[in-house]
């Protein structure tokens, strides 16, 4: 028996020398990195038999007893090969146990290895990037290259594709539209030398190129509109997204995007772009749960972002050592956290809020934002000079020094009348804030407030406390509309919380306690159609005198009312309301923070009026007293008052229009990284420094202590091996649909080989010596004569190589989500092409994000868009994490979780139901049907229009008519059915054109369908 081995493995190890050397990276690592490194490999906590095979120095150590694993030309003396050879059970490698087996042809392999000297190597993709001398031969470097390994295989190129191919497809890889009737025409006119290339600047001119680009970069960066965990709300860093889109279109050299990213706080004098690209840092998953455990999201975070970069810029696998040495890659635990510690000092907090903001954050401000705002602060200074210029010549005697002091009096303090209190940070559930000019009670507007369910008006900070007087009775005027009548009418007040409520009406809202002081029932609804006051005592709501308001809320229940004049009648005490006496109000502040009020005013206040304070300081005292604050006084100042509101207002409102973004920055003081044990958040080990991995050139630091700049600089280093070719392999594989290395995400040891290594070296090393140009790559890749063969190829050919690796022909694969999208809205003529800004809601299938939402949660329910929101580019459809649009999963778009670098290509029938059902593509194919009718007439030459809009070509015969006999049967159809046609032109919100004939619209829709159904409509080829 052991004849009959020996006799077949010299057989296949002839076969095996005939083929030539054999290369440890290219035959033998990826047998011993599937079969054997898990045991056998790096990581020492599990290696077997203290047994190394990943490094010459382990496998071929000779033992004291027994055989070395691996004896150079010798495998009958090696124990491995012996082992792999073995039938007994025992002893048989890989172990039965393990569910690994080896197959003959890698067992020649391995044996063939072993005779020519069992010669190791470096994992190719931490040797430098080697210069890569130029086959002989025309073209590009490129085609010099894939030709050359295509002449080895016996094959050639495929001939140069059409015109109206090449167009679409250079229109698509760069922009991600495709190319217009009128660029196919420009194109196909031009006879001149260089058609193709002018068409190429023309494309990577255009600022569409950006949007495509970043669509890739954002799936690696998981940007995504919510926090992603918990209520998954709503968080503001589409600043980042227009950043990488700009950058693209700016040509950012591919290292400073790096730096910008990685770092860009850490520049002496970052500019505002290199703050927000920080957000890269900013983009993972966060949560605000209440349960959860501060200490765990800080490692969690840090984890994500140093997981992250190394995968993103540098293809390891490095999160594999979280828990453990790495199994197969030289990256130790210890090695991990030391790249950890770079990312372990993030001043955002461990809980997000659930907030829309959280810090830290930066305003991204528009050109001219400083100038403003210094131009309404020396509007405010103005008016607020006259102010105080007006209350030192107001006579005011305080009550509190009157001899006798005056008597208590029956007074009334209106808090409401056209405006909430000073400083009060609103809210509104419903609609928006809505102050109306009819009906009016009182001064010029009044309150407007209406909602299917609950809906109120509220603040709850920000303005000063209103205190509650003696013998407290409040009063509101509503206005109930008779035509949408509400079913309850509510005031609420906020001391240490929402628990002091008075309605009128049904009692139907769902807050407090019934028939207690948080929810006493006042009465009936007062008559619609007139202003009633409503009155209700404090006691009733568990109001004592004394009680400070810090906010209150306007709440209806499922109709319209308007609200006017609303306060608090009672008696008061001058000598000791705060409202009538300055010494009172002091006493009052004591201790306390006063809103609004500038900062050495608040010190002054807080420390009471028994601290000395300087005369001017007493003066300015007084003079915000009487002028905001003292009821008989303030009246005087209400003209002016009034000027500066406004001015408040509308600095607040140009404030509010300019967005912020989160943003990265460290701790002033860093955290202290260890070696986590086992990867528990709270089992620290060895302590560990900022450093990388030893197998990559090292960490030049500029002081004692490593940060973020240098891992920065580190990364994009000209020794650095990796970033260059993981970089040019993510932007091959965006060309080509598949890397030179297919395993984009890793080139560890379990990832594959390169297709074409001298290929990938040698882009890798031109893409530094261009200064890291992204544009120039990209130039290069479409004009190849590569990218320009046509897709279609022998069957031969396509069983042989059916994933393109050798590049015989050109590329052809399915458009991806955003780009199925953006083609149909491209060609309908609905498309919205302004770029930048807020996310905003296309149509979306009804009960989406609500099963999967909590109930606090500001994206529990849908908003769809209005008008050119439904319209615009995919990149900028809001993404909600935990339930993305559903659009883009369907085409396999990632959830940006976590990172993605390669999206996967599925096939299923759902896909091909939201093509053809689908609301957004069926009103884009009745738009493209509108522009057929209303740019041609003539059947024919309608049909025409439509392969020339989506396939960039003219219709085949054959095409023509199928699409005419289709046309002819729907419009029969419609005919005898014309409500039919009706219903079929009436999806979406877009306006159907009052001058077109509905059934021929409503067939030619159909007709508009089927040509961008077809199969060379959904793929780039």
């Amino acid at each position: 028996m052991k004849g009959h081995w020996v006799i077949f493995f010299l057989y296949l190890s002839v076969a095996l020398c005939e083929a030539g050397a054999l290369s440890f990276n290219r035959d033998i690592r990826p047998i011993l990195s599937e079969k054997c490194f898990s045991c056998h490999g790096f990581d020492e906590q599990t290696r077997e038999a203290k047994l190394r095979l990943d490094v010459a120095e382990g496998a071929l150590r000779k033992k004291k007893r027994g055989r070395p694993a691996l004896v150079a030309g010798e495998p009958e003396q090696s124990e491995a090969w012996l082992r792999i050879i073995s039938t007994d059970e025992d002893d048989v490698m890989p172990p039965p146990d393990s569910h690994k087996t080896m197959s003959e042809e890698e067992k020649a392999t391995i044996r063939q290895w072993i005779v020519e000297g069992a010669n190791y190597q470096q994992h190719w993709a931490f040797e430098p990037v080697a210069k890569v001398e130029l086959p002989d031969g025309e073209g590009s470097a490129i085609d010099r290259i894939i030709q050359t390994a295509l002449r080895q295989q016996g094959w050639g190129f495929s001939p140069e594709a059409d015109r109206p191919t090449l167009i679409r497809r250079v229109s698509f890889a760069l922009t991600g539209l495709p190319p217009s009737p009128g660029e196919v025409k420009t194109y196909l006119e031009d006879t001149q030398p260089g058609a193709y290339e002018r068409m190429v600047e023309r494309y990577l001119a255009s600022p569409h190129y950006g949007e495509e680009m970043a669509r890739h970069w954002l799936d690696a960066a998981r940007y995504g509109d919510t926090h992603g965990m918990h209520l998954d709300n709503e968080r503001q860093m589409w600043a980042y997204r227009d950043w990488v889109i700009a950058a693209f279109n700016k040509n950012l050299p591919y290292d400073q995007f790096t730096i910008d990213q990685l770092a860009g706080d850490l520049i002496a004098q970052p500019t505002q772009d290199q703050l927000v690209a920080t957000g890269f840092n900013r983009c993972n998953v966060t949560t605000g749960e209440g349960g959860s455990i501060a200490q765990e999201f800080i490692f969690r975070y840090a984890v994500d972002r140093t997981s992250t970069m190394a995968q993103v810029w540098l293809g390891l696998t490095a999160g594999c050592a979280v828990c453990h040495d790495h199994k197969y890659d030289p990256i130790t635990a210890k090695e991990f956290y030391s790249l950890y510690a770079f990312f372990n000092s993030n001043a955002d907090p461990a809980m997000d809020g659930n907030q829309l903001l959280t810090e830290p954050v930066i305003k991204v401000k528009p050109e001219g934002y400083d100038e403003r705002i210094q131009s309404f602060t020396q509007r405010e200074q103005a008016i607020n000079a006259k102010l105080n210029q007006l209350a030192s010549q107001v006579a005011y005697e305080d009550p509190a020094e009157m001899i006798p002091p005056p008597d208590q009096v029956m007074t009334e303090q209106v808090w409401f009348d056209e405006a909430f209190p000073t400083g009060a940070q609103l809210g509104a559930s419903g609609h928006p804030l809505t102050f109306v000019e009819e009906p009016v009670l009182s001064g010029k507007v009044a309150l407007k407030r209406s909602g299917e369910l609950m809906a109120q008006d509220y603040y709850q900070s920000g303005a000063q406390d209103l205190m509650v007087p003696e013998q407290a009775t409040f009063f509101i005027h509503v206005y109930l509309d008779p035509n949408d009548l509400p079913d309850e009418v509510m005031i609420q007040f906020h001391t240490n919380g929402w628990s002091h409520r008075a309605l009128w009406g049904q009692d139907v809202i769902e807050f407090g306690k019934k028939a207690t002081t948080e929810r006493y029932r006042a009465g009936e609804l007062p008559e619609a159609g007139k202003w009633v006051k409503l009155e209700v005592s404090g006691e009733k709501m568990g109001l004592k005198a004394g009680d400070l308001i810090k906010g209150f809320a306007f709440t209806v229940y499922g109709g319209t009312m308007f609200i006017d004049r609303f306060g608090v009648q009672g008696v008061s005490d001058p000598v000791n309301d705060p409202s009538l006496s300055l010494t009172a109000w002091r006493k009052a502040r004591t201790g306390q923070d006063t809103p609004n009020v500038p900062a050495d005013l608040n010190a002054w206040l807080k420390a009471g009026p028994e601290a000395q304070r300087k005369p001017e300081e007493k003066a300015t005292i007084r003079q915000y007293y009487l002028r905001e604050v003292c009821r008989s006084t303030r009246g005087r100042f209400t003209e002016l008052r009034g000027e500066l509101a406004a001015i408040q207002k509308e600095r607040a409102d140009y404030d509010q229009s300019v967005p912020s973004t989160f943003v990265y920055r460290d701790l002033a003081k860093p955290r202290d990284s260890f070696v986590m044990v086992r990867g528990e958040y709270d089992k620290p080990g060895e302590r560990v420094e900022p450093d990388t991995p030893a197998i990559l050139p090292p960490l030049k630091k500029r002081a004692a202590r490593a940060d973020r700049l240098d891992l920065a600089y580190w990364v994009v280093a000209p020794e650095n091996p990796l970033t260059s070719r993981v970089a040019v392999n993510r932007i091959w594989q965006q060309v080509f649909g598949v890397g030179l290395v297919k395993t984009a995400h890793d080139f560890g040891t379990q990832g594959e080989l390169p297709s074409h290594p001298e290929l990938l070296d040698y882009l890798a090393g031109n893409f530094q010596a261009t200064g890291w140009d992204v544009k120039a790559l990209m130039r290069s890749l479409i004009t190849s004569r590569t990218f320009r063969q046509r897709s279609s190829a022998s069957a031969l050919q396509w069983q042989m190589d059916p994933e393109n690796r050798q590049l015989a022909r050109g590329p052809r694969f399915r458009l991806d989500a955003e780009q199925l999208r953006d083609q149909a809205l491209f060609v309908s003529g609905l498309i919205e092409l302004k770029m930048g800004g807020k996310g905003v809601m296309p149509y979306q299938p009804p009960n989406i994000w609500e099963p999967v939402a909590f109930g606090g949660s500001n994206t529990r329910f849908y908003q769809q868009g209005k008008g050119a929101d439904l319209y615009r580019r995919s990149i900028y459809t809001f993404f909600k994490r935990t339930a993305p649009h559903p659009a883009m999963t369907n085409f396999d778009a990632p959830s940006r979780e976590q990172f993605c670098v390669g999206r996967e290509r599925s096939n299923t029938p759902l896909q091909a139901l939201q093509l053809m059902n689908d609301v957004q593509h069926y009103e884009a194919a009745r738009g493209l049907a509108v522009r057929m009718m209303k740019e041609f007439s003539g059947l024919e030459a309608q049909i025409a229009f439509a392969f020339r809009a989506v396939l960039a070509r003219e219709g085949r015969e054959e095409e023509i008519a199928i699409a005419r006999k289709l046309y002819e049967r729907q419009f029969a159809v419609y005919q005898e059915a014309p409500e039919e046609a009706a219903k079929a032109v009436a999806f979406g919100e877009s306006e159907v054109p009052a001058d077109l004939n509905t059934l021929q619209l409503a067939a030619l829709t159909l007709v508009a369908n089927l040509v961008l159904n077809m199969d060379e409509a959904i793929v780039r080829n």
